[in-house]
Parts: C-alpha cells; structure tokens; sequence
C-alpha cells in the first residue's frame, strides 16, 4: 500500500469566502433537484493537477512566501462566486430532502502537504505506476449522518519539482462541469493578481436559480426514496443520513495506473477505418472523438480481461444535459446536470477483428439518442442502473470528457502539466480529458491489475502503430 508517510502535512486551514464582499455575509440556500439526488450517495469526486515550476520558485521557502499565499487569497475570492462550494450539505429536520446551504463564516478545509518522495514526474508522468501512489495527494472530504462538506482541497509541495492541487468535492453538488468550472475560475483570478473584487467571465459564472429545472412528477423524492432503501438497514435505521454508499474503498496495492494518448491524427484514422468498414448509412453514425476513443478503448479493455464469451459488457458514462433540455440551462447551470446512460452486449462481440466496429456501432447508437431535448424515460435510466452492479457483469464506466478542459487552470504558472482523475481507482473506471498539449487530442486513464495492464498496453499501442502505418481495406 501507499507509504502514509510519503507527504507531511504542513497545515490544515479553513478558507472563507472574502469578508471584503457582503456577499459573503448572507445566507444562501440550495434545494435539490432530482438531478442532484440521483448522485445522492454516489463516492466523491477526486481530482489531482500537477503544476511544473522552476528550481528556485519550488523551494519551500519561496513556494510558502510567494505561490502560497497567492492560490489562498485567490481562492477565497473565488468562494465569493462559489458561494455554496463554501458551504455544508444538510438534512434539516423539517425537511423531505437534503438542501445545500451556506451561512457566514463557512468555508472549506485547505490542507498544505510536503511531499518527501521524488516522483513528481512519475505521478505527472504516462507511465504505469502504483494507483495507490495518488491518494495521498487528495484530501478526505467530511461526511457525517448529519453534516457534509461540499467541497476540500490539498496544496501539496514537491520540492525542487512542482506542486499538486488535490480535489475532492460531493458527488450530490457538484457534476464535472462545475468542479472544471471552479478551478477554471479559482486560476482565472490567481492569474489576475488578485486585485481587489474582481468579477468573472460569463463563461465561468455561475447560475444558481434551480427553478430552471421542472419536476412535475417529484422524481427527486422517488429517486431520494430509492436510495434510501438502498442503503438503509435494521442495524443502521436511521434514514437521514448523509454516509456515501460504501464507504471509503482502500485501493489495493496490486492494481497500477496508467495514461494512454490519442493523437488528433490516431482519431482521423479510427474514423477513416469505420468508414471504410461499414455498411449502414454513414450519415446516421455519430461518429465523434467520445465515440471513437471510447470504442476503441474499451474494445481493448476487454480483451485485456480476457472476455468470456457470454459475459455481459456494460458501457456506461454520464452526458451533461445543460444544452439537451427544452427549453436549454445557461451553460453555467450551478448543480449536477448529467443524466448516465448505459448499453450492454456479450464480451464476444468486443473479441475478433471487428470488435472495435461493433463497439462504434453500439455507442453511435447511444450518443444519437442524446440529440433529443426530452427527459422521456429518465425515471428508468436512473433506476435501472442499480442493476450494473450486479456480479459477474464488465462495467466499464466512462469518467470526464474533452469537452471540459481540464487543462485551461492556469494560475500564472503555466497550464497543469498532468490531470488525473484519482476517483476512477475506487469504480474500476476510465477517464477521459482532452490533451495536454491542446492539439486536439484525447488522454485516456485507467487502473488495471499489473499483468491487464500490460496486455492492453500491448493491445492499445500496437493497434495505433498498426492503424497509423497501413492502408484500409475492407474487414
């Protein structure tokens, strides 16, 4: 397991939203929607961004002097626009569902960490390393029966490297949008020089008005109904509570992580291939980089597992609904605002030299389906996923999207030199951000047992080598 002692805590600090403001003095609440309350219990969302600096800006002395108080100053004005990551997840008494809320003096907990081992690089790095390795770099997130922090960060120093900002939000606040948009936004202020109240671009302010989101038939007390009788039990009979489903998950030390890459030019050759290779009407394939890296990626995961015959494969992931609704959400809709949506099929179909075309076929399916503005069926698409947990099933779950530009957090020090999604070691799933280098490209994380992980290396790699150097013919 993870050497504990690999990061020294400096300091634990809660940061408030800026006294200067009088924002920061009232009081804000938040109702759930059924949105939100489908992540009810769902395990926190966890993210770390490594930050390259120079020899001399990352000694401790400098980094503490300099950088230090210049990420908590920015951070606190940006919590006057955030007001409700500031703020606690609660169960009123008097209440049929959870609410967020924020009241004054709230905040969240900085911790400031040192690490003591050299693997900077490694970490930031592409290559296979122990997962555990990671989750020393992202905070615990508090959660009790009655009480939830929404959100917690780390600084963590890497002496004469980098640094690294860990994040861990509730899954039942906060969607990928809104964790992407707060560090945009905490970055965008950073970069500014923390001058006085500075106010945001539109892009990255948020809209808070959940009147926007229309629940005629009160999904959000079915689905909170659901969860409960879920997670309930005669020896835990108390209903309201807050306690994520399962707990905290202890990665084991035999599983390894890695980081895999689409360049701009793999994705054309993957579209090229199914062109050539099928015989349905081309105009009705949705053939997007989501879909084509997906395909691909899974269709080795697979065979990387070695897939029995019979054995169902379930390919899952979340699509942000914002711009879907009809009427649309403004794009900076604060709150959970993605619907997940599933498809399955016999590991068989993944197994030959057609697999991946399968695979396209089955997700462009899926993705056509998100063109309509309608939430028709979504009580079933919520409820039924319970059924994806079930034994004997490959999940494959798909976490983060390209489209939420990860890598756009930039404080003044240069944009992240790495993004690792560390939540995705607890659900054995992927994830999937765009490209560090901005050319268009897609970068791919997973967590697999050593010996997976090396065949589907094998698997992933050759099969870009061999796409890139050959000329198609039909399958």
């Amino acid at each position: 397991m993870a050497n504990p002692k690999s990061v020294k805590i400096l300091e634990t600090t809660r940061v408030t939203p800026s006294f200067d403001s009088p924002i920061s003095s009232k009081e804000l609440a938040l109702p759930l929607t059924f949105l939100d309350i489908s992540f009810f219990k769902f395990p926190p969302f966890e993210c770390v961004y490594f930050y390259q600096l120079t020899e001399s800006t990352s000694t401790p002395f400098y980094f503490s002097s300099e950088i230090l108080p210049r990420l908590k100053q920015s951070l606190s004005l940006s919590l006057l626009h955030y007001l409700p990551m500031a703020g606690y997840f609660r169960w009123p008494s008097d209440s049929p569902k959870p609410i967020i809320l924020y009241t004054p003096n709230d905040g969240i907990s900085l911790t400031v960490a040192e690490s003591n081992a050299q693997n900077f690089n490694t970490l930031s790095g592409s290559e296979a390393y122990k997962a555990n390795e990671l989750h020393p770099l992202v905070p615990k997130l508090m959660i009790s029966d009655d009480i939830a922090a929404v959100l917690s960060l780390q600084i963590t120093l890497f002496p004469g490297q980098g640094f690294s900002i860990g994040t861990t939000a509730h899954h039942a606040v906060v969607d990928g949008k809104v964790a992407t948009m707060f560090m945009k936004s905490w970055a965008y202020l950073c970069k500014q020089g923390n001058k006085g109240s500075p106010s945001l671009p539109p892009e990255l302010t948020p809209y808070f008005d959940r009147s926007v989101i229309k629940d005629p038939t009160r999904l959000d007390l079915i689905f909170l109904n659901d969860w409960l009788a879920l997670t309930s039990s005669d020896s835990y009979p108390n209903k309201k509570n807050l306690k994520i489903w399962g707990g905290n998950t202890t990665v084991p030390d035999h599983l390894v992580r890695a980081t895999f890459h689409f360049t701009r030019e793999d994705i054309k050759k993957l579209e090229e291939k199914v062109l050539l290779n099928t015989d349905a009407d081309t105009k009705q394939l949705h053939l997007s980089t989501f879909v084509l890296t997906c395909a691909y990626t899974g269709t080795c995961l697979v065979k990387a597992k070695g897939g029995e015959g019979d054995k169902p494969v379930i390919i899952l992931f979340a699509a942000d609904w914002r711009t879907r609704l009809d009427p649309p959400l403004p794009t900076t809709y604060f709150g959970n605002c993605d619907l997940r949506f599933k498809s399955s099929a016999k590991a068989s179909n993944f197994m030959d030299e057609k697999g991946f075309l399968f695979a396209v076929h089955m997700l462009s399916d899926l993705v056509g389906g998100l063109k309509k503005r309608v939430l028709h069926g979504v009580e079933e698409k919520v409820r039924g996923l319970s059924a994806t947990n079930l034994p004997g099933l490959q999940k494959i779950t798909v976490v983060g999207s390209p489209q939420l530009k990860f890598y756009e957090s930039d404080f003044g020090l240069g944009r992240p030199k790495k993004v690792e999604i560390v939540s995705i070691d607890r659900k054995g799933a992927i994830s999937m951000i765009e490209s560090s280098d901005g050319r268009g490209g897609v970068e791919v994380g997973l967590t697999l047992e050593k010996h997976q992980m090396e065949i589907f290396t094998f698997l992933f790699s050759d099969g870009l080598k061999v796409l890139n150097s050959c000329t198609f013919s039909k399958l």
